[in-house]
């Protein structure tokens, strides 16, 4: 990312570790950033099925870093590990998987890998957490891929936005919003309304991952900005437009 001639306030509402990450990459390019987090993770304990699998899926990196060192995938860490992206990717490599593959940043496109590279019949776990946008199982179904679902972690969301937050956003000093997923856009925006403070939405850049997080913003009648391509890189070059 380039650096910018001015400052903007920026808003990051991605979980921990995450948005550690994503702030000192714009804190180092100038910028002044608020984390408020509204998403903390929660490891949630799981057997592994008994069952001969082809492969495993993972759509997350939270699903690695609570679980990736569970004994019980021990015996799984030699089987092919397809990942949504390149963070997810990282994080199997962390966790000891050997053979990992790197879908395009979304779950249509993990899917068309999972199709790609498996035969008919194939059987794969999905390491998985308790809120899903996308129904994997339902995308490599056409390909006869069966895909068990193991829940690993959730996501709670947070009761009410940080003081520190509410009161920038009330006036007005965030240039940009950052959003990430559906899901922490869809609890921005309910924190957001019973603070009151929706008409003050309307003062910031929102600049979304996806589609599919844009469309979590629509209610509000936010003019969102959408990445070229669903990661991070790409998110943050919206800032340089």
């Amino acid at each position: 990312m380039t650096m910018k001639k001015d400052r903007m306030r920026i808003l990051v509402i991605r979980p921990e570790p995450d948005a550690a990450r994503t702030a000192e990459k714009l804190r180092a390019s100038g910028h002044e950033v608020t984390v408020d987090s509204l998403l903390s993770v929660e490891a949630v304990p799981f057997d592994v099925p008994r069952q001969t699998y082809a492969a495993l899926a993972v759509t997350s990196a939270n699903a690695l870093r609570v679980a990736g060192e569970a004994p019980a995938l021990a015996k799984l860490k030699a089987l092919p590990l397809y990942a949504l992206g390149m963070q997810t990717a990282n994080a199997a490599r962390l966790a000891g998987f050997s053979y990992i593959e790197a879908a395009g940043g979304d779950a249509n496109a993990l899917a068309a890998l999972l199709s790609r590279r498996l035969p008919a019949g194939a059987r794969v776990l999905y390491l998985a957490g308790e809120d899903r946008a996308k129904d994997l199982a339902a995308l490599t179904a056409a390909a006869k891929i069966a895909i068990e679902t193991v829940v690993v972690y959730r996501a709670k969301a947070a009761a009410r936005l940080q003081p520190a937050t509410a009161a920038k956003l009330a006036a007005g000093q965030f240039g940009a919003v950052l959003h990430f997923s559906p899901r922490s856009a869809e609890i921005f925006l309910r924190l957001v309304r019973e603070a009151g403070l929706e008409r003050a939405l309307q003062s910031s850049r929102h600049l979304c991952l996806s589609a599919a997080v844009a469309a979590a913003l629509a209610p509000a009648g936010i003019a969102a900005e959408v990445a070229a391509r669903p990661d991070e890189e790409a998110l943050l070059a919206l800032l340089d437009l």
